[in-house]
């Protein structure tokens, strides 16, 4: 309920009885929410306050608003913890969704600057690149690119990489991954992004590049990857220690 004599903004109490509502289940992805002016008769409240507070989950991505129609609970967003270095099978599982992938392309390529460069290759050395649509419960959620060396992998085929590419290094090649340097930021979906995740020109995507090490004595580069997430179904979350 509002209480309208606690020190705590009404707009922010009214948010956190609507998540409540939301997290019980009683609305649901796709519901529509009360109009401005039923929630104000409701708790006896302004509509301007009303306003603010669908504004922010509107912002955070809790709720939509469709033009003419009105204001709708959105679809839950797919987090991965930061804290760790998992795969997107591992994360998809653990939340109890099931991974899938679509095999786009697989290709060799010869010398790439930058690719050599984040692989530690040479000019002579061949370079595995691969890109996967993957899903979550068949929904499109990201578009990877994989790149790694053919001297370390030897031959694949479509089958060893539709599934987990960290099972197939670590369960069938018997390497052990160790660590991972991961960089993130926003961006706006190109041609092949909009096509594959299903998203409109002009909405954005969450950016990330990873290279990804071995358990080694040279801390081998095993693969460099980007990957294009859909920022309306996913959200990273880290753990950070003063």
């Amino acid at each position: 309920m509002i209480n309208k004599n606690s020190p705590i903004p009404i707009y922010y109490q009214l948010e956190e009885e609507i998540k409540k509502k939301i997290q019980n289940e009683e609305l649901g992805p796709g519901d529509a929410l009360p109009s401005e002016r039923e929630f104000a008769e409701e708790y006896q409240i302004s509509r301007m306050t009303v306003r603010q507070a669908i504004n922010n989950m509107v912002n955070e991505g809790l709720l939509y608003r469709q033009k003419g129609r009105g204001t709708y609970v959105a679809d839950q967003k797919f987090e991965q913890d930061l804290s760790g270095l998992t795969s997107f099978s591992e994360d998809m599982r653990k939340r109890e969704f099931v991974p899938s992938s679509e095999l786009i392309s697989i290709r060799t390529l010869n010398h790439t600057p930058l690719i050599s460069e984040k692989l530690k290759l040479t000019a002579d050395d061949l370079v595995y690149e691969f890109k996967r649509l993957r899903l979550a419960d068949n929904e499109p959620i990201a578009l990877e690119t994989i790149y790694t060396p053919v001297k370390i992998i030897g031959d694949i085929d479509e089958v060893d990489i539709t599934k987990s590419f960290y099972q197939y290094l670590e369960n069938k090649l018997n390497l052990t991954i160790d660590y991972g340097y991961q960089t993130i930021e926003a961006a706006l979906g190109n041609k092949e992004e909009i096509k594959y995740l299903k998203i409109n020109k002009g909405e954005p995507i969450l950016l990330m590049q990873r290279t990804s090490y071995l358990k080694d004595s040279n801390e081998t580069p095993i693969e460099f990857v980007k990957s294009a997430y859909r920022a309306d179904k996913y959200k990273f979350n880290m753990y950070m220690k003063r």
